[in-house]
Order: C-alpha cells, then structure tokens, then sequence
C-alpha cells in the first residue's frame, strides 16, 4: 500500500520551558518553523526537559490532528482559544488522524523517511497545562492524542512537503493500538497483536511485555495524575 496523505502542514519546535505547578516543561515554548532539520535523535532546535518520557529515537517527532482541538474545545476542556501547538506538537495536519495511519508505517516527508512508532501516552502535564483536571485521562479514553515518529533516514521537512506512505507493516492502526493498550481490561490476544507490529516502539514493548509476564496491567496513575497520587 502507498500513496499520498498530506501535502501541507504546520511545523513547530521549541526548546525552552517554563514552570506547571513544581514540574518544569516545554511543552508551551513551540513555534511555527517554515523548516525542520531532523535527525535520528529528534529536531534541531527542539527539546524536552523530561528525558525519560519525552523524546529519543522512538518518539522523535510529534504530530498531532489539528481537527482534535475542536474536539477538546466542544467539551469545553479550554480555557479561552486552544489551537496548536498547544499540545507541544512538531507537526501539525488536518485529514489524517488516527484511524489512517498504522503502527510500522515507513513514510516519506520532505527528504527525511519517518516510521510510526507508538502514540502519543497522555500525561498529568496536560492537566497542568489546561487547568482541566483529568484533561489526560479524558484524551487517554477518547484515543486523540497523536503519535510518535522514529526517524529511519535524516532530513528536511519544510511545511509544503508531501507526507507519502511508502510502506505499510502491520493492520494494526494507531487508534486500535491506543484501545488495545489502555484498555481496563487484560486481553492477552490484543497485546501479542501489538507485539508482533514491527516498528513499536520498545517502552510499549517493555510494557506489554511485563503485563504478559505478571498477568496484570501496570499502574497508570503515577502518569495520568502525577507523582504521588493518591491509591
């Protein structure tokens, strides 16, 4: 399967941050590039101050539907006008979401080769952000929180670049990968499913690899609610 998904785009990075609460973030420090210079490690010029859960080579670049704001505003979870890249995306599209794309996916856009690797895992950050609590929970439940990309050729992406899939790996789309993943319930067929995707990325690998060796799924709420949350 190939073809074309995208023909225009918006295109952001940033590396400052700034203060949520006690938790220091980027995620409101993007600005809107004509050009991204893209590495195997990420974005020239873009960064994430949380290392260990933002960023490196399976979650390189960021894109988010622009379409999914409006989702968020109708169940008023803004205050005041939200648009991107208030998630703290890199790129930023309408027509493709995550019922298009699937995990594996190898695309072409602008010189680079990119690779859908996971999507995107709400955080408590989001709350933070928006002053909604459960704003990550919300996001977790309706499965609207983009996903991530591996880099498999460096390159330039400018926002009138093409977005093409060259190659499609698995029938697993992100959407399903979302509801599979963080599903209440411990379904083992649906997690050897999202292991057997080549091009996962490999903390959901490790993840799903723990809930088969333990038979139960891990505890989200240090993620969704913060350090420290209450059992």
């Amino acid at each position: 399967m190939s073809g074309t998904f995208i023909s225009k785009s918006a295109l952001y990075r940033g590396a400052d941050s700034s203060q949520l609460g006690q938790i220091s973030s980027g995620i409101a420090h993007k600005r809107r590039e004509a050009i991204l210079q893209v590495t195997s490690e990420g974005i020239v010029g873009d960064a994430q101050v949380d290392t260990r859960h933002h960023g490196g080579p399976d979650r390189a670049v960021h894109h988010f539907p622009r379409e999914h704001y409006g989702e968020y505003r109708r169940r008023d979870m803004f205050r005041g006008f939200v648009d991107a890249p208030a998630m703290g995306e890199n790129v930023s599209t309408v027509g493709l979401t995550e019922e298009t794309l699937h995990i594996g996916d190898i695309l072409s856009f602008g010189s680079t080769v990119l690779q859908v690797s996971q999507p995107r895992s709400p955080c408590f950050k989001l709350d933070l952000r928006f002053a909604y609590p459960g704003f990550a929970l919300v996001m977790q439940t309706l499965g609207k929180s983009g996903w991530f990309y591996r880099v498999l050729e460096p390159g330039e992406i400018t926002e009138t670049d093409t977005l093409k899939l060259k190659e499609r790996l698995s029938d697993i789309s992100v959407a399903n990968a979302m509801c599979w993943y963080f599903a209440a319930e411990f379904t083992e067929t649906n997690y050897r499913r999202l292991l057997a995707c080549p091009g996962l990325a490999q903390s959901w690998r490790n993840s799903l690899e723990k809930r088969l060796a333990s038979g139960k799924i891990e505890d989200w709420r240090p993620r969704l609610m913060g350090p420290g949350s209450p059992a």
